[in-house]
């Protein structure tokens, strides 16, 4: 789990790397899709490419709908709780409903900037049990359609399952890691959070600082199963930057160069119409504050 980066654009230009200039610009498609404005509805299956991913200004996240969102909903954006631009919240603290005006980079297929997106508020953030933060912003899923053809990546209501074939896409760095879902951690601690049954990558996910947030996407659906958080760099055991895994009698793991994820099929319980977080719904079993 990297601290959110700070000046990263300036140390790429002075070592020379291309990182952030990503694929070349493409046109963005501004036709809009007819009945747009009456339902959502999850496109054809197709390899996993940057459509709908966005860039933050420190680390990466999506454009997402959940199973029942429709397209005249508020639009939501997904990344995670350190990458708040108020912090890394702390053990234990859950953050709901609090302004903000931060604004999301959309990136079409290719990792072109098809247009900024912006928030009017920060719905959920928290680093506890999880690592995710959640963005409503100030335009609907049918508005964004019709104005850049890209449509949002659909949450998935079940958990992943072991073995599956995965993408992680960063649209910070215009990159998609692939591997599988090797397997769950029980308990996932790094430093002083930790984190409930976490996705753990095989080991070609070598994912790094900035790619935190990103979408983690089944293969074969396309639908998100997680959210990109770290990854243990070093070997060390249990701080900051090398999570160790912690079982049901206590046994710590420490698996150097290995990634993880922490799953989303348990964000869809928490939201009512209109994309509106209730975290009093039956099944919802997201921490409150």
């Amino acid at each position: 789990m990297k601290k959110p980066l700070i000046g990263t654009l300036a140390a790429l230009l002075t070592a020379g790397a291309t990182a952030l200039a990503g694929a070349p610009a493409a046109t963005a498609t501004t036709t809009a899709t007819p009945g747009a404005a009456e339902s959502v509805q999850a496109g054809k299956v197709a390899a996993v490419n940057f459509a709908g991913t966005v860039a933050l200004s420190n680390c990466s996240g999506s454009l997402i709908r959940f199973p029942a969102s429709t397209a005249s909903d508020p639009a939501l954006v997904l990344s995670n709780g350190h990458c708040l631009e108020t912090g890394m919240p702390g053990p234990g603290q859950v953050v709901v409903n609090q302004a903000s005006s931060r604004t999301f980079t959309l990136l079409n297929a290719s990792g072109g900037s098809a247009g900024t997106l912006r928030a009017t508020k920060m719905v959920y953030g928290t680093m506890t049990d999880t690592d995710v933060s959640i963005y409503q912003l100030n335009t609907t899923y049918a508005a964004i359609q019709s104005s850049y053809g890209i449509a949002p990546l659909t949450v998935a209501a079940t958990h992943p399952v072991q073995g599956t074939a995965i993408k992680v896409v960063s649209g910070y760095w215009k990159k998609i890691y692939s591997c599988s879902a090797d397997g769950f951690a029980y308990r996932l601690k790094e430093a002083d959070w930790t984190f409930k049954d976490s996705l753990r990558y095989t080991s070609t996910c070598n994912v790094i600082g900035g790619t935190s947030g990103s979408p983690v996407v089944d293969a074969a659906g396309g639908q998100v199963v997680a959210v990109n958080n770290t990854i243990n760099e070093s070997g060390q055991r249990c701080t900051l930057d090398n999570p160790c895994e912690v079982d049901q009698n206590g046994v710590v793991t420490v698996r150097p160069g290995i990634g993880y994820a922490q799953e989303t099929y348990i964000i869809p319980a928490c939201f009512g119409p209109g994309n509106k977080l209730d975290l009093t719904r039956v099944g919802c079993t997201l921490p409150r504050p």
